[in-house]
């Protein structure tokens, strides 16, 4: 077998060579391994992503499969192994036997990818060495071999006194010892050690580049070292002062890649701690842990992360330990020779996987602190009992499922417990004894029902939140703090009344009242009862002399007992009720009252600040959001002179008065978003102190006088009717930030553009024009808004993907990026997201491939930056399906992170994200427990961030995970807008809110904007982004099939005038897409038959005969059109019959529809102008078609469609529509044109989207009662196209006397064929509105009984329809 590491290595210069190519294309087991040199940086200068073409001269590509192992690459190169490093982090040796394709395989499957050919070729991406790289020799860092140690041959001498002379002597400078040989470049002679900790380093001033070192003690040495050059004086000094600096002798070795210590190191005999955390140290060696004992004071050690595998016996040889830290190494055992280690009293073996311990470990006597958190503990080990000295079980993490509380009876020394995340099922206890050690137990994140630790007697806190817990029984003695929010209880049994209880969370439960004992504890200070069902408060809570913090928002309270004393409470929070009023002592008797939230009430006023002219008031933070306030209340908050942050949007206010907000000198936020003002007072400008305006939507006209201000940041206009800006000579440099979006009517001038220049975000609405070809499109199917805000942190770290025309323009893709507390994250993803969409899409339409695979190369592309930052991203992709390119509208949403999606469907929240925080999501919990990853207190991987998946944060894998979840949905009518939101918007406002809200706005950007309003006010005070697309799908997802142009229509034909005429030649406009031309010879009935037999030959040759149509249950099959194809091979067809077409027609236009001048619009090609009247070529020749429907293009079709079916001037809805016109008296259809081809053309494209002479734009199936009504309408005065009083000679159709009698006669002939045959007609579809509407009934067809010639011209009216006008 040829060994496949001889095929060598070629430098890679920017993409694989054909030779490369060859390599993979066989077998997908074949792939190459990218070397990096020694020379290489582990970790690149540049910021961001490293792009993949960039060319590096020490960048080798080795041609490989799954089944190279290093000894075989190796045989090819000169060097002693290969070392590989995760994620720009650590460096560790590979193994002779490993092999590094197939590692490379394995972490790219692990991250997601699933298919082999897709994993060989990402593989082979240089991107991914900001995730894996290897490397041919181990690279140089010079920072961290300063750190870890420093030679060099100097001029040394010692002492102080010139007894010495300078020489050439070996120094080094290793943890805490200078090391001065006594031999010149030898280390053979005696070594002179110093040591350094509590000692001195200066500069010797006489001597250039010169240091003198100092041990500390009675018995001092000193050296006197001249360095060579200034750098390496520089060095020597940075990290000498670092040694002399420590108050214990400490040598910290972390994250250095070492598979040993420094031999130098063993010199530091004086070491008392040593950290040699992440690391991947080796047993055996010059610097293996075979060799730590030879440290004879070493007191701390820590090994954790370390990769050991096994517990190294050498370390139960260092009798002084009195701290080992063994985490996260994959330990299965702990050996007999633990028992030796009788000092040592911090043993951590955390994050591995033992499930047993042994009995010797019970004679470690002064042992206080155990970890065993993360472990494989099936129950707790039985030897605990034996250590007296332990008073904290931590065993988080394990698999304990039932606890017997007499097991913890019998550990009298415990005190502190903690049994998080073990999948509990019960905790009982069997016997009468009494727990009376326990303290503290902490049982979060299990599975219990029940809980009763009324034998637990001196529990001091409790800590059982996201339980199942209904009924939970607790004694009362001594019990300080209860935390048992995310449960399920409905009821609390504390005996004796807990009087010592000073913090209390019930939060999200189902209690309906508030339990008596709570009024009776004396020294209760914070209550929190959001989330409940409460629908009274009882009057003792509120005027306990104890409490300062009462949360009961999210409740259902209808009135607030009113304060009969002067109470303590400092925070008051009271959103999301039922209230009507707040009492009105509420501000007089509070007076420490600092924080009040009444957001989402019915209030319609508030309570005075004082009972008398003379105010106390101390409240600075005043949330009034949401409720039926007006103007009145503006006098109110007068006395809260201390104010803050106001926020008081959403109400009806029609104006502030002026003289009260200059009375809010303090004032730093001010919210009055989603009122009715038409102006802001000037007296704004006396708050000096103002640094948040946030006004929107409101009907202000006039910029208020606020760019005066010192210490404004942040300006929200937006949604208003400013017309202009007024500024000064100069702007605040504090303003960073200002939203003029919304306001139609501003115009900025250059000079005003110039002096916003330097605010760091400005936004203002991009005016482009829309063209005619525009009016009508996919962009009506959906619009979106997007909303943006800071909150109160310095940086928005979130961004927003918005793209309605998303690649060929029929589809649309959005998405959200939260980054947390960093902002590069979310930025990259957003100018980068999309493309990676629009390049999967190339390579699968299986949403859940191109979806995954679009997030997982989304995460390699960041780069470096995606090492230790990531972020929530969430992508949204709406589109057709697969199999159709006009099929069914399908939503797929992929996400990670906190970030979530909604649909509204029928009015109702509809979930389409997962949020992948450990806190909500059990298999995520497993998944990240069963990696061993240390999960703390507050739920967060390595106590870095609470998602088990996210871009980038790659340094955290494979804890952390980009694999997305991916979902698509269809959609359908009666799905009406989507919001996508981040983790702060929707911890705040629940999807029924979100979507009620959205519903009452209607505007997506308006609703945006509120829904960040809202999330703010009620109490979020992190970065928000809110994204609405407003969804008109309606009937345009249906997978109906174009109108075939084989069909066989009707053969009806038109009464045809015959008037001679002139015989100026025909020439057809360029709109028409027929080629053949006429000429003024040709006879009439040569043209006919010309024009139709050539629209009929290309109609029978462009579409499959045999297919069978599909229809769909929005559109049935429809009667064919009344329309003859001349030419056409069709039953009852006349081979004679043609009909002659007019060349132009002629209307008046002296307006347009939209109230424009004509001769304000662009000129179109193909329709000329004569001032009084406009000239539309148009040429006519096939078959009828039907007109695809769309969103009404003006509030005016709007209103015509809304009027319904029996409108008088013939203004019906138009859906699935044809267009329809009367002109002298007769209809003439549009025939054998692809509809695409007609918006194309620019002497139909004014004709789409606009009302005819009549205002008729009706369906096919409403059609044919209407026409008669059309017909007699009256003509409007200035339609867009009013249709001439009299008949134009150009109009008429003109025919020789010779042929009068053979077009009589050929009529008749087919009137006379017609008679028989009477199609069957199609139920009536349900006609929807695009958007916001319910179903309505199409229009009644006419009733079809005989094809009598009494009866033929109104049936022939009705199966023919008019576009030509």
């Amino acid at each position: 077998m040829k060994r496949l590491g001889s095929r060598g290595a070629v430098t890679r210069k920017t993409r694989f060579g054909s030779r490369e190519r060859d390599w993979l294309k066989g077998d997908a087991l074949r792939g190459c391994v990218c070397l990096y040199g020694g020379t290489a940086d582990p970790q690149p200068p540049a910021p961001g992503p490293q792009p993949s073409s960039a060319p590096q001269v020490d960048l080798q590509l080795v041609l490989c499969s799954t089944s190279s192992t290093v000894e075989e690459l190796l045989t090819q190169r000169d060097g002693d192994g290969l070392y590989v490093q995760l994620h720009g982090d650590l460096l560790r040796r590979l193994d002779p036997s490993e092999r590094p394709l197939q590692m490379v395989y394995d972490y790219l499957t692990a991250m997601g990818y699933s298919d082999p050919l897709r994993v060989q070729r990402e593989a082979a991406d240089s991107d991914l060495s900001c995730m894996i790289r290897f490397y041919s020799e181990r690279p140089v860092n010079a920072d961290q071999q300063e750190r870890t140690l420093l030679k060099g041959v100097f001029s040394v001498r010692k002492g102080k006194t010139q007894l010495h002379k300078w020489a050439e002597r070996q120094v080094i400078l290793c943890g805490t010892c200078l090391i001065v040989a006594s031999v010149k470049d030898s280390l053979t002679g005696k070594m002179h050690i110093l040591p350094l900790v509590g000692g001195k380093v200066e500069e010797v001033k006489r001597r250039q580049h010169c240091l003198m070192f100092s041990s500390a003690g009675s018995q001092a040495q000193t050296y006197f070292v001249n360095f060579d050059t200034l750098a390496d004086y520089q060095r020597w000094h940075r990290q000498a002062s670092k040694v002399v600096s420590q108050t214990v002798s400490l040598v910290d070795l972390s994250c250095y890649s070492l598979e040993a210590v420094p031999e130098y190191l063993f010199y530091s005999q004086d070491l008392t701690h040593l950290n040699l955390r992440h690391n991947f140290m080796s047993l055996h060696g010059p610097g293996g842990l075979l060799n730590l004992p030879r440290f004879s004071q070493l007191k701390s050690l820590n090994l954790s992360h370390n990769r050991l595998g096994v517990f190294p016996e050498s370390v139960c040889e260092i009798l002084t330990l009195t701290e080992l830290n063994l985490s996260c190494n994959g330990l299965h055992t702990v050996p007999v020779q633990i028992g030796n280690l009788q000092s040592v009293q911090t043993l951590s073996l955390d994050g591995n996987h033992l499930s047993s311990l042994p009995e010797e470990l019970g004679g470690l006597s002064q042992l206080s602190s155990l970890g065993l958190s993360f472990n494989s503990f099936p129950h707790i080990p039985p030897v605990l009992a034996r250590l007296s000295a332990v008073d904290k079980l931590a065993m988080a993490g394990n698999r304990v499922e039932n606890l017997e509380l007499s097991t913890l009876g019998r550990m009298s020394h415990l005190k502190n417990v903690d049994l998080r995340l073990n999948g509990l099922r019960w905790v009982k206890s069997e016997t009468l004894e009494s727990v009376n050690q326990v303290v503290h137990l902490d049982l979060r994140d299990n599975g219990l029902s029940t809980l009763d630790l009324s034998s637990v007697c001196n529990l001091e806190m409790l800590h059982c939140q996201r339980n199942l817990i209904r009924t939970l029984t607790l004694s009362g003695f001594t019990l300080r703090t209860l935390c048992a929010g995310n449960n399920r209880l409905s009821a609390i049994n504390i005996y004796p009344v807990p009087n010592q209880l000073t913090h209390m969370d019930l939060s999200r439960n189902l209690l309906e009242y508030l339990p008596d004992w709570v009024c009776d504890s004396k020294k209760i200070e914070v209550l929190d009862m959001t989330h409940n069902f409460l629908s009274e408060l009882p009057s003792r809570i509120l005027n306990s002399m104890s409490l300062r913090k009462l949360l009961v928002g999210n409740n259902r309270l209808q009135r607030v007992p009113d304060l009969l004393d002067h109470v303590p409470l400092e925070a008051l929070d009271l959103q999301h009720n039922k209230l009507l009023q707040l009492p009105d002592s509420l501000f007089s008797k509070a007076l420490n009252l600092k924080y009040l939230n009444v957001s989402a009430n019915s209030l319609e006023t508030i309570p005075p600040s004082s009972q008398s002219e003379e105010s106390l008031s101390t409240l600075q933070e005043l949330y009034l959001t949401g409720n039926k306030l007006n103007e009145n209340c503006g006098s109110l908050l007068v006395g809260h002179q201390n104010l803050k942050i106001l926020h008081i949007a959403y109400n009806q206010l029609l104006s502030f008065p002026a003289s009260k907000l200059s009375k809010l000198e303090l004032l730093e936020e001010l919210n009055l978003s989603g009122n009715k003002l038409k102006t802001i007072p000037s007296t704004v400008s006396s708050c000096k102190r103002l640094q948040t305006l946030t006004a929107h939507s409101n009907h202000i006209s006039v910029f208020p006088e606020i760019l005066n201000l010192p210490e404004i940041k942040v300006v929200d206009l937006s949604g208003n009717q400013l017309t202009e800006i007024l500024l000064p000579d100069s702007l605040p440099p504090t303003l960073h930030e200002m939203d003029l979006t919304g306001n139609n009517s501003l115009m900025l001038e250059n000079k005003t553009l110039n002096l916003f220049s330097h605010i760091t975000t400005l936004k203002l609405d991009h005016k482009s024009a829309v063209t005619a070809g525009d009016s009508v499109g996919t962009s009506n199917r959906w619009n979106h808004g997007f909303s943006e805000m800071s909150g109160q942190r310095n940086k928005l770290c979130v961004s927003v993907l918005a793209v309605d025309r998303f690649g060929d323009g029929t589809v649309a893709a959005y998405g959200i990026f939260d980054g947390d507390r960093n902002e590069e994250v979310p930025r990259l993803l957003q100018c980068t997201m999309g493309d990676v969409l629009l390049e999967e899409l190339q390579h699968s339409n299986v949403d859940s491939v191109y979806m995954c695979n679009t997030f997982l190369t989304s995460h390699r592309k960041l780069g470096m930056a995606g090492q230790k930052l990531g972020a929530s991203a969430l992508l949204c992709y709406i589109h057709h399906e697969p199999s159709e390119a006009g099929g069914y509208l399908s939503l797929t949403v992929a996400n990670v992170g906190s970030c979530q999606a909604v649909l509204c469907r029928n009015g109702q929240p509809l979930a389409l994200s997962k949020v992948f925080n450990l806190e909500n999501c059990t298999e995520e919990m497993e998944r990240v427990k069963s990696s061993k990853a240390i999960i703390t207190e507050d739920d967060k991987v390595s106590g870095v961030t609470c998602c088990s998946r996210l871009l980038g944060c790659s340094y955290l894998s494979p804890w952390v995970s980009p694999k997305p979840w991916v979902h698509t949905e269809p959609l359908c009518s009666r799905d009406e807008f989507l919001i996508l939101g981040n983790r702060a918007l929707f911890e705040r406002v629940s999807y029924q809110e979100a979507v009620c809200t959205v519903q009452a706005v209607r505007d997506p950007r308006a609703a945006a904007k509120k829904l960040c309003t809202l999330a703010q006010s009620y109490g979020c005070r992190d970065n928000i982004g809110a994204l609405v697309v407003s969804l008109h799908i309606a009937e345009d997802s249906c997978t109906c099939e174009p109108e075939s142009e084989t069909r066989t229509p009707l053969p009806l034909t038109l009464p045809i005038t015959v008037i001679p005429g002139p015989s100026d030649p025909v020439t057809p406009s360029s709109s028409s897409g027929v080629v053949s031309e006429f000429s003024s010879e040709a006879s009439a009935s040569e043209v006919g038959s010309e024009a139709g037999s050539t629209a009929s030959d290309e109609q029978l040759s462009s579409g499959p005969a045999s297919r069978p149509e599909r229809r769909c249950s929005l559109h049935p099959a429809a009667m064919p059109c009344g329309v003859m194809v001349p030419g056409s091979a069709g039953p009852g067809a006349h081979p004679m019959l043609f009909q002659r077409q007019p060349s132009c027609a002629v209307f008046s236009s002296h307006r347009s529809d939209n109230g424009l001048d004509s001769d304000d619009e662009a000129p179109l090609e193909g329709v000329i102008s004569n001032g009084s009247k406009l000239e539309v070529e148009v040429d006519i020749h096939c078959c009828a078609f039907q007109l695809r429907s769309g969103a009404p293009e003006s509030p005016k079709d709007l209103d015509s469609e809304k009027r319904g079916p029996h409108y008088s001037a013939g203004k019906i809805r138009r859906q699935n529509s044809v267009v329809v016109s009367a002109t002298n008296g007769c209809l003439l259809a549009v025939c054998g044109r692809e509809i695409s081809d007609l918006k194309k053309s620019p002497s139909t494209s004014s004709l789409f989207g606009k009302k005819l002479s009549n205002g008729s734009v009706v369906a096919p199936e409403d059609s044919h009662n209407l026409i008669e009504v059309a017909l007699e309408a009256p003509k409007k005065k200035s339609g867009y196209f009013t249709a001439p009083a009299q008949q134009d000679p150009e109009d008429q159709l003109i025919v020789p006397p010779s042929l009068e009698q053979d077009v009589r006669e050929q009529l008749k002939g087919q009137i006379s064929a017609l008679v028989p045959g009477p199609p069957v007609l199609a139920p009536p579809p349900i006609i929807r509105d695009p958007i916001w509407d319910y179903p309505h009934p199409p229009a009644p067809m006419l009733q079809r009984q005989d094809l009598t010639p009494a009866n033929l011209a109104p049936m022939m009216q009705q199966e023919v329809y008019d576009t030509a006008l």
